[in-house]
């Protein structure tokens, strides 16, 4: 199922997720050549992608892994590396990547922004994808493989969402071959449903006979995102802005018999 709208209004235009929206799909189509040129997204993911291994030095200088025909990411020691937590933040690894992460940022980044205010948001933003990155390299201090993608800091407007919003209706669009419809379900179910299946194929990375590698797809980050997220939420919400958006959404639901 994929989340394409919800049923929360905001009450004014959120600048800062159109913002964010634009730097991601700005680096994608400029900066990664929109994953058309395998140098290029090469390049771009292992000189600005997060390498838990450069970060914490538990491998050596050379060390890599092969990422595509001829190709290869090698860790290296350059300034830069203590950047990538952020600069990984708005890089992707293809198409499907980048499409997902802007349906959920779309679809509930503009209610969280709405509750926070435009300053505290991007602080949020900020502070919440660097716990994730740090839940990732916790979990595999010595992986070699590049992990790139909003995913981290999106899961925590997830997190934020649940606590906010929990009865608030979100409509997933479910098919399967020639079937499909559009279903209204409680955020708590959907979110909690995402966590779930986060969780579940996170847990292998902890399991596994040989720590030194992690799987391609950093699960562990977007579970830190979702609980630092649900844990932080009350510090950075603004109490007036969250009075007033469910008021009008309970003053809505009235309106509609929900």
């Amino acid at each position: 199922m994929i989340p394409i709208g919800d049923e929360n209004p905001t009450l004014r235009t959120p600048y800062v997720t159109y913002a964010l929206l634009a730097a991601i799909w700005a680096v994608w189509l400029i900066g990664q050549g929109a994953g058309l040129e395998p140098l290029r997204m090469a390049i771009s993911v292992c000189d600005f992608g997060m390498v838990p291994a450069e970060l914490t030095r538990t491998r050596p200088v050379g060390d890599g892994i092969p990422i595509g025909r001829g190709l290869a990411c090698l860790i290296d020691d350059e300034p830069v590396n203590i950047l990538t937590p952020i600069t990984s933040m708005f890089l992707h690894g293809g198409w499907g990547h980048i499409i997902g992460n802007s349906l959920y940022l779309w679809v509930f980044g503009n209610n969280v922004e709405d509750s926070m205010g435009r300053v505290r948001f991007p602080i949020f933003y900020l502070l919440c994808g660097l716990a994730a990155a740090a839940a990732h390299v916790m979990v595999a201090p010595t992986s070699p493989v590049p992990t790139v993608g909003a995913s981290g800091a999106i899961s925590w407007i997830l997190g934020a969402y649940l606590l906010l919003y929990p009865r608030a209706h979100v409509r997933m669009f479910f098919f399967f071959i020639v079937f499909f419809h559009v279903f209204r379900i409680p955020a708590w179910a959907v979110l909690l449903w995402w966590f779930g299946t986060q969780l579940l194929s996170g847990l292998p990375e902890l399991m596994q006979v040989n720590p030194e590698v992690s799987s391609g797809t950093a699960f562990w980050a977007h579970i830190g995102g979702f609980v630092a997220g649900a844990v932080l939420v009350k510090l950075f919400e603004n109490d007036a802005l969250v009075d007033r958006r469910k008021a009008v959404g309970q003053a809505r639901e009235r309106a509609l018999g929900y």
